[in-house]
């Protein structure tokens, strides 16, 4: 970020406001009315898109919180006695249910998820969580779409619970029991436990913290809430993906508040556009400098460590150990972020003068209009307990083969988009099943109903081929002037690295799951990917010889 945006105001005094962050304010000044008017717009704007959950949807995350925390405890007890620890010590071994993200931070709205973390005692290992944790979760009625997702950089269990989406971590503390009043800020809970352990941890250490590193708490929820839904709709909100996820982008525009500490939500908002779009990365966004400590855990450090030099956007966590939440950023994803903040910039910049309206920053995206060639990625198997754990493993994977793509000739970049397209289908033949597991699917008069696709199934009439549709679009480099033959595009090696990697995994069997990897031309994109009224571009114009691109 250029320097004007790290020095305040020399005709404002800074003596009566606490500094916060790593360089003083930009501005202390206080909101305009104009700014506020914006503000009250902006937020029957948020009302508007649903990002504000009822008293009554409040109250069921609530009782869905508190019977999670009864599971833990149950399955904390349960593990200790099967290692044949004294019942008087399974009683005491305790167990608690931490909330961080968007929940924590008091951001979230209707139908978001629940970020949690399990934290158990030093006899509790991994495999239990994922073992028995998991076993005791499948019994409960309540809970639906079970996904452990074991080989995650933070791994994870999905799942959802009376209807609300949860995300569970696990942390293992080197404690013997763990008690209702724990606090997590203290560093030397982090002694002994392992590199998954911390980053679990720290993801509830990460949102108590910013909460502390923010000057108004009020604004910072209100700018933070435009910030989110504008990137889902615009679909950069996806960490997996290589685009940045909540915690990332909640530090962002903690960032920005800091560096104007008595300002308006949609000043903030305005501002955010601005600075992330100046912004000189790879320069680290901090809140606060980065602690040193007596741990022998790793601290970002891009002097010292390769790999954190390698980060194209750096965003720090301000709790200790320090790691950058943005590790998963590829110079694709970086580059349509880049085009998204000076799209955004524009924007709000005739809102706030009131030449446009706030829907219009929450336009919807245009990924499926977008390009002319895309890749299908299709995971898919026999049943739909696997498939989640198949294409979930699938997912975490993708960013590999979009950083491979980016090395292709003639590729500018390989943009991924953020959201899967599942199915079941009911197959009657081998070569309904081959076809659905390649993305073609077949084309009945009558759909069956319930009680004949029961019949079928059960008379081994039929089976079916569970598939889940990931989409990376292909920007090709424009034809040089005077070209005549077709631009050549050779994704065979990017396209079969990734099969082989995603095949190395230890639970891959190749009898009941498939991975395909194909382009597909804009004009042949399927109906799921479109909402009602949305059809792909379609270009009239008569395409040459030479501008025709050879995709193998």
């Amino acid at each position: 970020m250029s320097n004007d945006y790290e020095k305040s105001s020399e005709n404002e005094s800074t003596q009566e406001y606490k500094t916060y962050g790593v360089t003083p304010p930009i501005s202390f000044s206080p909101p305009t009315e104009k700014e506020l008017k914006y503000t009250e717009t902006l937020i029957e704007t948020l009302k508007k898109f649903g990002l504000f959950e009822s008293e009554e949807d409040a109250r069921k995350r609530e009782i869905v919180l508190g019977k999670l925390n009864t599971i833990v405890k149950d399955f904390v007890k349960y593990v200790s006695l099967k290692h044949h620890l004294p019942e008087s010590v399974a009683n005491e071994a305790g167990g608690k249910i931490f909330t961080f993200g968007s929940y924590r931070l008091g951001v979230h709205g209707a139908g978001a998820d629940i970020d949690t973390l399990c934290v158990t005692p030093k006899h509790i290992q991994r495999e239990d969580f994922f073992e028995d944790m998991y076993e005791a979760l499948k019994k409960r009625p309540e809970v639906t779409n079970l996904t452990p997702v074991t080989d995650a950089y933070v791994p994870v269990m999905k799942f959802y619970f009376s209807g609300i989406p949860i995300d569970l971590l696990f942390a293992q503390l080197q404690l013997s029991s763990i008690p209702d009043d724990l606090d997590l800020s203290n560093n030397e809970l982090l002694k002994g436990i392992d590199d998954r352990c911390i980053r679990s941890v720290n993801g509830s250490r990460v949102t108590d913290e910013i909460l502390r590193l923010v000057p108004d708490i009020p604004a910072f929820r209100s700018a933070l809430r435009c910030i989110k839904l504008w990137a889902k709709r615009r679909a950069i909100y996806s960490n997996v993906m290589g685009f940045l996820g909540g915690v990332a982008w909640a530090m962002l525009v903690a960032r920005v508040c800091q560096l104007y500490p008595r300002a308006a939500a949609s000043a903030i908002v305005s501002k955010f556009f601005l600075i992330m779009y100046q912004w000189k990365w790879p320069q680290p966004v901090l809140l606060k400098p980065i602690e040193d400590g007596p741990l022998q855990v790793r601290v970002w450090n891009p002097k010292l460590y390769p790999q954190d030099k390698a980060h194209r956007m750096p965003v720090i966590t301000p709790a200790y150990p320090s790691m950058c939440a943005t590790h998963n950023v590829t110079m694709s994803t970086q580059t349509i972020m880049t085009q998204e903040f000076k799209r955004a910039t524009d924007i709000v910049e005739y809102i706030m003068v009131g030449v446009k309206q706030w829907p219009e920053l929450f336009a919807k995206h245009d990924f499926f209009q977008k390009y002319r060639y895309y890749l299908q990625v299709i995971a898919s198997s026999n049943s739909e307990e696997r498939q989640r754990k198949w294409s979930g493993l699938v997912e975490s994977r993708l960013r590999q083969l979009v950083m491979k793509l980016e090395l292709v000739d003639n590729l500018v970049l390989a943009h991924p988009f953020i959201d899967g397209f599942s199915r079941s289908t009911i197959c009657l033949t081998d070569e309904e099943g081959l076809n659905a597991a390649h993305g073609i699917f077949p084309k009945r008069e009558k759909e069956f109903t319930e009680e004949e696709q029961k019949k079928l199934l059960e008379n081994n009439e039929a089976r079916i081929v569970y598939t889940t549709i990931f989409y990376i679009g292909l920007q090709i480099e424009p034809r040089a002037a005077g070209q005549t033959a077709p631009r050549k595009l050779d994704i065979s090696w990017p396209t079969s690295e990734f099969t082989k990697l995603v095949k190395s995994w230890d639970k891959y069997d190749e009898n009941s799951m498939g991975i395909v990897v194909q382009y597909i031309k804009s004009t042949n994109l399927p109906d799921e990917v479109f909402e009602e009224g949305e059809h792909p571009k379609v270009k009239v114009k008569k395409r040459t010889k030479s501008s025709r691109v050879c995709l193998y």
